[in-house]
């Protein structure tokens, strides 16, 4: 039985922005707690990412309060930060094919972030009544997600991080894929085979293989976008599918739990046999 250490852990309070370095994650209905229950959107309640935005990668979430429907968000202009709660006004909302019901944030940071990038933008928490399902083409509709692009969950492997870099001739950091959960053991894309790791009580499912887009591109570190669209035009070199450019593998979970750095997660169950 093949067993991988987690090396990383991410939480993204909201979605599209600077993910948060984590030592432990808490794992609950949604996923990982607190992650991507917040998004961006436009007047029209579209979401809003790095795609169309890159610059949102140098704004910094963290959650506020216990009750995770409060988050402080800092960027070049605002070094202390902004807290923004979420109010009571609802606001039908729009990330991809789904459209739900979220509500939106109090006080300045809409307002301020909006000056910020030039276009006026607003935020919404997805509040716990709002039911969201997963992307239904893997056989894991019972899951519900936030609004992460389609499932709670994006696990990813340095064996394959380090082989991109090689092909590259430069280093990466992983923060460019937006993992919740990395892992280090075996060699590079062996995770395209896993289906199932367990770590005690907790089982996660590796429903579908993680297509990537031009996100990828964007220095984590200035937010801005490369001209040359690396790593992305690499990797689809060697990792370009009917399903479109590979890398890592999205999964749901059984249940509650822990994750911790340094667990060892096995892997119980593969697409082939080894």
């Amino acid at each position: 039985m093949q067993a991988l250490t987690v090396t990383q852990l991410y939480r993204y309070p909201v979605k599209s922005l600077s993910g948060n370095p984590v030592d432990t994650l808490t794992l609950d209905d949604f996923g990982p707690a607190g992650d991507r229950r917040w998004m961006l959107v436009d007047e029209a309640g579209q979401f809003i990412t790095q795609r169309s935005e890159p610059r949102l990668a140098l704004v910094r979430a963290s959650l506020a309060g216990e009750r995770g429907d409060a988050v402080c968000l800092m960027w070049p202009d605002q070094p202390d930060g902004l807290v923004v709660h979420a109010g009571p006004k609802r606001k039908s909302v729009t990330v991809w094919q789904d459209t739900v019901e979220g509500r939106v944030g109090d006080g300045d940071a809409s307002r301020a972030l909006s000056e910020w990038l030039g276009r006026s933008v607003e935020l919404v928490w997805m509040p716990a009544e709002t039911r969201r399902g997963v992307q239904r083409d893997a056989g894991a509709s019972a899951h519900r997600v936030g609004f992460a692009d389609g499932y709670p969950f994006l696990i990813t492997h340095e064996a394959s991080l380090a082989a991109l870099c090689d092909r590259l001739g430069e280093d990466l950091t992983m923060r460019r894929f937006r993992p919740n959960i990395v892992v280090r053991g075996g060699g590079a894309f062996e995770e395209d085979d896993w289906r199932r790791l367990e770590t005690g009580a907790i089982c996660f499912h590796l429903v579908k293989h993680c297509s990537r887009c031009v996100m990828t591109t964007v220095d984590p570190e200035t937010g801005i976008m490369n001209e040359a669209r690396q790593p992305l035009r690499e990797l689809g070199r060697f990792r370009r599918t009917d399903a479109g450019i590979l890398f890592g593998m999205n999964a749901v979970h059984d249940g509650p739990g822990r994750l911790t750095i340094g667990d060892t997660l096995h892997v119980t169950e593969r697409a082939t046999a080894s």
